[in-house]
């Protein structure tokens, strides 16, 4: 819970599970986020072996980001939190 605990992170790993994404698609992504958080949030995921950040060699550098196959062994436990967070918002509009 740890790892991906925290206000973002899910987010992050959720929109990461559709493919590699840039700095600035994330933060487009991810509404309300500040690049500060994002940052933060991202070296972290990095640390711990969640996420890959690839600097590729344009000009400017462009960096992308991606879930590694351990990131990727979290998708499960997403897609499990958004399933009844969906369920629980129907069960608040029916009420």
């Amino acid at each position: 819970m740890a790892i991906i605990g925290g206000t973002w992170t899910p987010n992050i790993l959720w929109h990461l599970s559709k493919g590699p994404r840039r700095f600035s698609e994330l933060k487009d992504d991810i509404q309300g986020v500040s690049a500060k958080v994002l940052t933060t949030r991202l070296k972290r995921l990095e640390a711990d072996g969640i996420i890959h950040r690839n600097v590729m060699p344009t000009s400017p550098p462009t960096v992308e980001y991606s879930l590694t196959d351990l990131g990727e062994e979290l998708l499960p436990a997403i897609e499990a939190i958004v399933d009844v967070g969906h369920r629980i918002k129907e069960r608040q509009n029916s009420a």
